[in-house]
């Protein structure tokens, strides 16, 4: 059921240009010596953002550079990309059909806010 929820998901729900725009938003920051950790994290959101369904989120240690890195994030991107998915969510959730995206959208908004010290199951 995942595999076919994930098919619909890159098609119907947003999933293959969401993850698009996270690899290519990831190539870019790994241009830059500096923006390596963040391009990192691109990639792991858009690995989650191309096939979320049957995936999971576990908290990891947190550490003062993931929590340095994670309000850098907010501060410069995350706001906005979470706040990009949750309206996706809320959109997707008018209708029956698209409140297992809409549950899919919320868990990448938890993500995409804040990246780092996270790890990715599935």
């Amino acid at each position: 059921m995942g595999f076919l929820l994930n098919i619909l998901w890159a098609i119907l729900g947003g999933g293959l240009i969401t993850a698009l725009e996270y690899f290519l938003a990831g190539l870019l920051l790994c241009l830059t010596v500096v923006g390596i950790p963040f391009g990192l994290q691109c990639f792991k959101v858009a690995g989650l953002a191309i096939a979320p369904f049957g995936k999971t989120f576990i908290p990891v240690e947190v550490t003062l550079l993931g929590m340095i890195g994670n309000l850098l994030w907010i501060i410069l991107a995350g706001f906005w990309i979470f706040m990009t998915h949750v309206a996706l969510a809320l959109s997707l959730a008018v209708t029956i059909i698209g409140l297992p995206f809409a549950l899919q959208h919320l868990k990448l908004a938890i993500v995409a806010f804040a990246p780092f010290d996270l790890e990715i199951d599935g």
